[in-house]
Protein backbone atom coordinates (compact mmCIF):
# COMPACT_ATOMS: atom_id res chain seq x y z
CA UNK A 1 0.00 0.00 0.00
CA UNK A 2 0.85 3.73 -0.44
CA UNK A 3 2.48 5.59 2.44
CA UNK A 4 2.56 9.57 2.14
CA UNK A 5 5.43 12.26 3.83
CA UNK A 6 4.27 15.92 3.14
CA UNK A 7 7.05 18.26 3.36
CA UNK A 8 6.92 22.55 2.68
CA UNK A 9 4.51 24.88 4.70
CA UNK A 10 5.36 27.12 7.39
CA UNK A 11 4.41 30.58 7.80
CA UNK A 12 3.63 33.26 5.29
CA UNK A 13 3.02 37.08 5.23
CA UNK A 14 -1.01 37.23 3.35
CA UNK A 15 -0.84 37.37 -0.48
CA UNK A 16 2.50 34.99 -0.40
CA UNK A 17 2.69 31.97 -2.05
CA UNK A 18 3.57 28.25 -0.64
CA UNK A 19 4.11 24.82 -2.31
CA UNK A 20 3.19 21.85 -0.12
CA UNK A 21 4.81 18.50 -1.38
CA UNK A 22 3.24 15.26 -0.75
CA UNK A 23 5.77 12.07 -1.64
CA UNK A 24 4.66 9.17 -2.21
CA UNK A 25 6.37 5.48 -1.58
CA UNK A 26 5.11 1.79 -1.57
CA UNK A 27 3.30 2.03 -4.74
CA UNK A 28 3.10 3.55 -7.78
CA UNK A 29 1.35 7.27 -7.50
CA UNK A 30 -0.33 6.51 -10.89
CA UNK A 31 -2.93 3.79 -9.18
CA UNK A 32 -4.43 6.35 -7.28
CA UNK A 33 -6.73 9.76 -7.61
CA UNK A 34 -4.94 12.08 -5.18
CA UNK A 35 -6.11 15.10 -3.48
CA UNK A 36 -5.71 18.38 -0.49
CA UNK A 37 -8.09 18.71 2.57
CA UNK A 38 -7.42 21.39 5.15
CA UNK A 39 -8.44 21.52 9.01
CA UNK A 40 -8.31 25.05 10.27
CA UNK A 41 -8.47 25.76 13.98
CA UNK A 42 -11.88 24.95 15.22
CA UNK A 43 -13.25 23.63 12.00
CA UNK A 44 -13.88 20.64 10.30
CA UNK A 45 -11.65 18.82 8.16
CA UNK A 46 -12.27 19.40 4.48
CA UNK A 47 -11.29 19.10 1.29
CA UNK A 48 -9.85 21.85 -1.12
CA UNK A 49 -8.76 20.09 -4.24
CA UNK A 50 -8.77 16.86 -5.47
CA UNK A 51 -7.41 15.47 -9.33
CA UNK A 52 -9.56 12.42 -9.92
CA UNK A 53 -8.71 10.88 -13.25
CA UNK A 54 -7.55 13.84 -14.68
CA UNK A 55 -10.27 16.04 -13.45
CA UNK A 56 -9.36 19.02 -11.10
CA UNK A 57 -11.55 20.24 -8.47
CA UNK A 58 -11.51 23.44 -6.05
CA UNK A 59 -13.58 23.99 -3.21
CA UNK A 60 -15.03 27.38 -3.54
CA UNK A 61 -13.03 28.99 -0.68
CA UNK A 62 -9.18 27.87 -2.40
CA UNK A 63 -10.25 28.15 -6.57
CA UNK A 64 -8.43 30.46 -8.84
CA UNK A 65 -5.56 30.60 -6.11
CA UNK A 66 -3.93 27.28 -5.20
CA UNK A 67 -3.83 24.68 -7.85
CA UNK A 68 -2.94 20.75 -7.40
CA UNK A 69 -0.61 18.94 -9.74
CA UNK A 70 1.07 15.16 -10.05
CA UNK A 71 4.22 14.04 -11.30
CA UNK A 72 3.58 10.56 -11.22
CA UNK A 73 7.07 9.75 -12.69
CA UNK A 74 8.25 11.30 -8.95
CA UNK A 75 5.49 9.75 -7.37
CA UNK A 76 4.64 13.33 -6.08
CA UNK A 77 1.51 15.45 -5.65
CA UNK A 78 1.66 19.21 -4.97
CA UNK A 79 -0.19 21.72 -3.55
CA UNK A 80 0.70 25.62 -5.00
CA UNK A 81 -0.57 28.07 -2.99
CA UNK A 82 -1.18 31.94 -4.24
CA UNK A 83 -2.45 35.03 -2.68
CA UNK A 84 -2.61 33.23 0.68
CA UNK A 85 -5.09 35.18 3.01
CA UNK A 86 -5.67 34.55 6.92
CA UNK A 87 -8.36 31.99 6.34
CA UNK A 88 -6.40 29.47 4.85
CA UNK A 89 -4.32 28.95 8.21
CA UNK A 90 -4.79 25.36 9.04
CA UNK A 91 -3.14 21.84 8.76
CA UNK A 92 -2.72 21.04 5.29
CA UNK A 93 -3.32 16.81 4.44
CA UNK A 94 -2.83 14.96 1.51
CA UNK A 95 -4.77 12.05 0.74
CA UNK A 96 -4.38 9.24 -1.63
CA UNK A 97 -7.55 6.83 -2.81
CA UNK A 98 -7.43 4.19 -5.09
CA UNK A 99 -8.64 5.07 -8.40
CA UNK A 100 -11.72 3.48 -9.37
CA UNK A 101 -12.90 5.66 -6.86
CA UNK A 102 -13.47 9.42 -7.49
CA UNK A 103 -13.47 11.82 -4.45
CA UNK A 104 -16.90 13.20 -5.22
CA UNK A 105 -17.44 9.42 -4.16
CA UNK A 106 -14.63 9.47 -1.27
CA UNK A 107 -16.40 12.77 0.39
CA UNK A 108 -15.61 16.25 1.51
CA UNK A 109 -14.66 15.48 5.16
CA UNK A 110 -11.89 13.75 6.74
CA UNK A 111 -11.61 12.96 10.32
CA UNK A 112 -8.71 13.93 12.40
CA UNK A 113 -8.00 12.08 16.05
CA UNK A 114 -5.37 14.36 17.29
CA UNK A 115 -3.11 15.15 14.56
CA UNK A 116 -3.63 12.09 12.34
CA UNK A 117 -6.55 11.18 10.04
CA UNK A 118 -8.48 8.25 10.22
CA UNK A 119 -10.99 6.56 8.11
CA UNK A 120 -10.62 4.99 5.15
CA UNK A 121 -7.82 6.39 2.38
CA UNK A 122 -4.15 7.04 2.82
CA UNK A 123 -2.77 10.27 4.38
CA UNK A 124 -0.09 12.17 4.94
CA UNK A 125 0.92 12.96 8.35
CA UNK A 126 0.05 16.88 8.34
CA UNK A 127 1.36 19.90 7.42
CA UNK A 128 0.94 23.40 8.93
CA UNK A 129 0.46 26.61 7.19
CA UNK A 130 0.20 29.80 9.04
CA UNK A 131 -0.75 32.87 7.53
CA UNK A 132 0.09 36.03 9.25
CA UNK A 133 1.45 39.52 8.60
Amino acid sequence: EVQLVQSGGGAVQPGGSLRLVCKASGAPLSDYNVGWYRQAPGNECQRIASLSSGTEQYDDAVKGRFTISRDNAENTVYLQMNSMKDEDTAVYYCAAIMSLISFDEFGTKCTVVGKTVVGAGYWGQGTWVTVTS
